[in-house]
């Protein structure tokens, strides 16, 4: 595979979306799992060490349910305004739901250059900004 390949001589993780028993088969260092997908018994696939599972997330509800599938990172989403997002979490309820989880947090949506430093009053562990990397 030609991607695993580049992936590997550029010291990239590479994951595949929403297909764990695929992307063990092939080898890659996760799967992500959309929102959208609330399928419970996940972690019983993930048999492989360093193997990551990340999930996204836009309320409690579906952070209780990425808990239960076993993943290892969430991706709390939209933190702010985006094009497609006007009901944001805001930098509170981000806080809040992100103290109601024992996962690690990414702040995600909207993260720009004139709100970038308001990630520092959150408890993101990380984050994921396509705004900023493409708007700046």
């Amino acid at each position: 595979m030609e991607l695993k390949q580049f992936c590997k001589a550029n010291n990239r993780k590479l994951y595949l979306a929403n297909n764990i028993k695929l992307a063990l088969n092939l080898n890659f260092d996760g799967v992500y799992i959309p929102a959208f997908n609330n399928t419970l018994g996940l972690v019983k696939y993930n048999t492989k060490k360093n193997f990551l599972i990340l999930g996204s997330a836009h309320n409690y509800k579906e952070i209780k349910i990425k808990e239960k599938q076993g993943v290892d990172l969430i991706f709390l989403s939209p933190l702010f305004k985006t094009k497609n997002y006007k009901n944001c979490l805001d930098v509170i309820k981000f806080n809040i739901l992100s103290k109601l989880s024992n996962k690690k947090i990414i702040a995600l949506g909207g993260i720009n250059k004139k709100n970038i430093n308001f990630l520092k009053i959150t408890n993101a562990y990380g984050f994921s900004g396509i705004s900023y990397f493409f708007n700046n």
